[in-house]
């Protein structure tokens, strides 16, 4: 009887155990995601500041084709 108690408990905590390295791969796949669309954001915001630089760049070359 004590023999068997000894297995369920040590069943139990083994279960306890299965679950830490699903949890761990879940949270690493979200921490993947969040870097993935961090990349795109960042992507996004090189291009709008490469877009309005542009922009800038023409505006003064017009306004001193305009000045001559």
């Amino acid at each position: 009887m004590t023999r068997f108690i000894s297995i369920i408990a040590a069943a139990a905590l083994a279960a306890c155990g299965v679950e830490t390295p699903s949890t761990a791969a879940t949270a690493a796949a979200l921490k993947k995601q969040e870097l993935e669309q961090s990349k795109k954001t960042l992507e996004q915001a090189q291009q709008k500041i490469g877009q309005a630089m542009e922009q800038v760049q023409q505006s003064q070359q017009s306004r001193e084709a305009a000045e001559k």
